[in-house]
């Protein structure tokens, strides 16, 4: 397998990339599964990281070829104790896969992360030509509008002071659904918060608050709270509310052709990667 796509920032800490590796090393022994993409996920992938962020590891992983043909299906997902600021967890393929198809976005998210542990480009090229094809897009806005409207009632009050931290998670979710609404033909969005901004033209006092919060947030743990500014505000309420007219709820029936790609894909995945017993 190429394990050559690896692509980590400078200013990460080098001893926490060395644990994360090492356990990336242990769970592939212990667990007997080839881990094919391992990405960092959360804000340091978004680009809205704050001294104190988490490293949030994120992978898939391919177990051995007879673990697939038995009739007691293997747990999909692979969790390690959260330890300091490590977080590392993963899910099968075939997880992934079903979920891509269904317009999860945050298999997506995981493809288009710009920080990348390891990982081999064709299952890359594979999955997110699977995403540009077949994924639900309604399916994938629906789920960046619960995202951004659940962060809206717990945390923005329009009479009282918010966290200011807390602006960042209806901001991203809004200027995805505004780049998906202006890019009617995409069904993937820029995981990267600034990208996204640049690419989907908010107004000009929205994206001089969120540089002046990406600032602040990259030189203070504790940014404190203030009033929702009023541009924050019409800007996610906007967007919320025009992407519940815009995007349909969820289908639940996958598309004939969508399901025959995704096999496809996945058997060549096992018979490339699957470790004989």
């Amino acid at each position: 397998m190429d394990n050559g796509i690896r692509t980590i920032p400078a200013i990460f800490d080098p001893m926490t990339v060395k644990q994360i590796d090492a356990r990336l090393d242990a769970i592939e022994a212990d667990d007997r599964v080839v881990i094919v993409w391992a990405i960092e996920s959360g804000s340091r992938a978004w680009g809205f990281p704050s001294p104190d962020s988490d490293y949030d590891c994120r992978f898939l992983f391919v177990r051995q070829e007879d673990d697939y043909l038995s009739p007691w299906t293997r747990r999909d997902v692979i969790e390690t104790p959260l330890e300091g600021d490590l977080d590392v967890n993963g899910w099968d393929l075939g997880k992934a896969i079903k979920l891509l198809l269904k317009g999860n976005a945050v298999v997506i998210e995981w493809l288009t992360s710009p920080i990348a542990y390891r990982g081999d480009s064709w299952i890359r090229e594979g999955l997110l030509d699977l995403a540009r094809r077949f994924t639900d897009r309604d399916a994938v806005a629906r789920h960046y509008l619960h995202l951004g409207e659940g962060q809206r009632k717990s945390y923005f009050s329009d009479d009282k002071n918010v966290a200011l931290k807390k602006l960042f998670y209806a901001l991203r979710p809004a200027a995805a659904l505004r780049w998906m609404r202006l890019h009617p033909d995409e069904r993937i969005a820029p995981m990267h918060f600034p990208t996204l901004m640049a690419q989907c033209s908010p107004p000009s006092d929205v994206i001089n608050i969120a540089s002046e919060l990406i600032a602040l947030k990259a030189e203070s743990k504790e940014m404190g709270s203030a009033p929702l500014p009023v541009a924050v505000r019409h800007f996610v309420d906007s967007e919320f509310s025009t992407a519940r007219e815009t995007f349909a709820p969820r289908s639940n029936t996958l598309d004939l052709t969508a399901m025959e790609a995704a096999e496809a894909l996945f058997r060549v995945a096992i018979r490339r990667y699957a470790r004989m017993p």
